[in-house]
C-alpha cells in the first residue's frame, strides 16, 4: 500500500508543435509540477513521418509531432532532464521515442541512470482497443521487453511500461473487466520479459499501471483498491519475487474523457472533480484530470489551468492526502473491493485458460468483449437506464457555444519545412549504414535500443526507423469479425 503523501500531479501538454509544448511544460514546472507528460500525435504513434502521404492531414492534431531527434531537441529545450519526471504516452514506436530522449539527454550530459519518467510501452491494449498498432503481436512484444531489459542496466529509474486499462474502459468496457484486462496483460509481459532472460524482481519494481475514472463514485474507489491487491496476489502466486517492491501496484489515474460531455460543457468540471476525487481516495500515485472541453476539441490554455487547479485544490485545500485509505473499514467499499477482487479473478483466469492475454489478442476475445459492453452500455444511455446530464435528461436547448482552440496550420506548414531542411542537410551515407544496423539488430533479435540510438543520432527519422522495422517484422491486420 502506498500513502497518499506520494501523490503527484501530471497536467497533459500535447499540441501542435515542439515549441508549443515546450512552452507548457515551462509553464507547468514553473507552477511547482513534480512531472510533465507528452502526446504525440497520430503519425508519430504510428511510426510515420510528417511528410508520410498517410499522415497528411494528422500532423500535430491530437499531439506534438516528432520526425527526428532536432524536434524531440526542440521539445526539451531548457529542461533539466536529471530534475523532472517524464511521462510519454506512446506504445507501437516506443523504442524509438525513448531512444530519441536518451540521445538528447546523451549530447546534454546527462548520465542515463539519472533519468526518470514513464513510457507507455503497452502494446496489448493497442490491439484490444485503441488500434495503434504497427507490427504483429509476436514482435511487438519483442520489442517491449527489449525496452525493458535494455532500461534494467542502462536507465534504472525509468518505469519501463505503464500497463493501461485506461484506453480499454475508454472503449467501452466495465470496471471488472477494466481490472481483469489490465492484470492479464501485465502478466502476459511479466511472463515474455522472464522469456527474455529478466527475472521478475529485476523489472517488476519498474512495472507501473494505468487505469481510467468514471462516474460511479464507490465502485471506482473500490476498483482501485482491488486492484492494488489482486496484483500483489497475482505476482506473489506467480512469480515468487524476494523484493517487496515488486507486487506493488503504483498506478497513474486520468479522468474519463468518454464521460465528458459537448452539450452543456461546463458540467464536466463537476464530473472531472468527482472523478479525480475518486482516484485519490482509492490511493492514485499520479493524477491527469482532462478539461472541460475535451469533447469538443483539444484543450485551450484556460480550460487546462482550471483541470490543474482542480488537481491543487484537491491536494491542498482539501486535506484527502493525509489518510492512506480513508475508507477502509467502509461496509460498502469493503463489500465493492470484495466483489470487484473476484470477479476481476474469474475473467484473468478465464483469459489464462485461453492461453494468455498474447493469444487472446490474436484471436480477438478481448476486443469481442469490449464491444459487446460498450453496446450494453449505449442501450443504457439510450433507452433512460443511464443518465447523462444534458444528453438525455435535464437537456438545455438555449446552449451557448464555449470557444475551443484553433490550431495554426502553419505549424503544420513549419514542420514540413524542417523535416525536407533536414533531409538535404544530413549526411545520407552515415543514415544508411545506421539502418542498416537496425536491420541487422532486427533480424538476429540483437537488443534494438543502441542501434536505435545511434541511428537516431546520425539524423535518421522515426519513421525511417520503422519502416526497416515493418520490412523486418511485416504488419498486423485484427482478426475479421472484431
Amino acid at each position: 500500500m502506498y500513502s497518499s503523501k506520494l501523490w503527484t500531479m501530471r497536467q497533459y501538454a500535447g499540441f501542435s508543435s515542439a515549441y508549443a509544448t515546450n512552452r507548457r511544460f515551462r509553464m507547468l514546472l514553473d507552477q511547482g509540477q513534480t512531472g510533465i507528460s507528452v502526446a504525440f500525435d497520430l503519425p508519430t504513434q504510428l511510426g510515420l513521418d510528417s511528410d508520410h502521404p498517410t499522415s497528411e492531414g494528422e500532423v500535430g492534431r491530437v499531439g506534438v509531432p516528432i520526425d527526428s531527434i532536432h524536434d524531440m531537441r526542440r521539445l526539451l529545450d531548457g529542461i533539466d532532464l536529471s530534475e523532472v519526471s517524464t511521462s510519454m504516452t506512446i506504445n507501437a514506436p516506443a523504442t524509438t521515442l525513448l531512444a530519441l530522449y536518451v540521445a538528447v539527454a546523451d549530447e546534454n550530459g546527462i548520465p542515463r541512470s539519472q533519468l526518470r519518467g514513464t513510457i507507455q510501452n503497452d502494446i496489448l491494449k493497442e490491439y484490444i482497443a485503441r488500434g495503434l498498432y504497427i507490427f504483429p503481436p509476436e514482435a511487438s512484444m519483442r520489442l517491449t521487453t527489449d525496452l525493458m531489459n535494455w532500461c534494467k542496466s542502462n536507465t534504472p529509474r525509468w518505469n519501463t511500461i505503464s500497463v493501461s486499462g485506461y484506453h480499454m474502459r475508454e472503449a467501452g468496457c466495465t470496471a471488472v473487466e477494466e481490472i481483469g484486462l489490465t492484470l492479464s496483460n501485465a502478466l502476459q509481459y511479466a511472463r515474455s520479459a522472464i522469456e527474455s532472460g529478466m527475472k521478475f524482481d529485476e523489472f517488476g519494481p519498474r512495472m507501473s499501471f494505468f487505469f481510467g475514472c468514471h462516474n460511479d463514485f464507490f465502485e471506482e474507489i473500490a476498483k482501485f483498491r482491488a486492484a492494488r491487491t489482486l496484483w500483489h496476489d497475482l505476482a506473489s502466486e506467480h512469480f515468487q519475487p524476494t523484493n517487496p517492491n515488486s507486487t506493488k501496484l503504483r498506478f497513474h489515474t486520468q479522468t474519463a474523457g468518454v464521460t465528458l460531455t459537448a452539450q452543456q460543457p461546463e458540467n464536466n468540471t463537476v464530473r472531472v472533480a468527482y472523478q479525480a476525487l475518486a482516484a485519490v481516495l482509492g490511493g492514485t500515485q499520479s493524477l491527469h484530470t482532462n478539461s472541460y472541453d475535451e469533447a469538443i476539441g483539444l484543450p485551450t490554455e484556460d480550460s487546462a489551468r482550471l483541470a490543474l487547479r482542480t488537481q491543487q485544490i484537491l491536494a491542498s485545500e482539501t486535506a484527502i492526502t493525509s489518510s492512506v485509505d480513508p475508507l477502509a473499514g467502509s461496509y460498502l467499499v469493503e463489500e465493492l473491493t470484495a466483489r470487484l477482487y473476484s470477479e476481476s479473478l474469474e475473467l484473468i483466469n478465464d483469459i489464462s485458460d485461453r492461453g494468455g492475454s498474447l493469444a487472446c489478442v490474436i484471436s480477438g476475445y478481448q476486443q469481442r468483449l469490449i464491444h459487446d459492453s460498450a453496446w450494453d452500455q449505449l442501450r443504457a444511455i439510450e433507452n433512460g437506464k443511464t443518465s447523462i446530464i444534458g444528453v438525455n435528461t435535464h437537456i438545455d436547448s438555449t446552449q451557448r457555444g464555449i470557444s475551443s482552440q484553433k490550431l495554426d496550420d502553419s505549424l503544420v506548414e513549419g514542420q514540413l519545412g524542417n523535416l525536407s531542411q533536414l533531409r538535404k542537410s544530413r549526411d545520407e551515407d552515415s543514415v544508411k549504414a545506421a539502418l542498416e544496423v537496425v536491420r541487422d539488430a532486427c533480424n538476429t533479435g540483437e537488443n534494438i535500443m543502441e542501434p536505435t540510438i545511434s541511428a537516431l543520432k546520425s539524423d535518421a527519422t522515426i519513421g525511417e526507423i520503422n519502416s526497416v522495422m515493418r520490412d523486418c517484422f511485416g504488419t498486423w491486420v485484427s482478426p475479421s469479425g472484431v
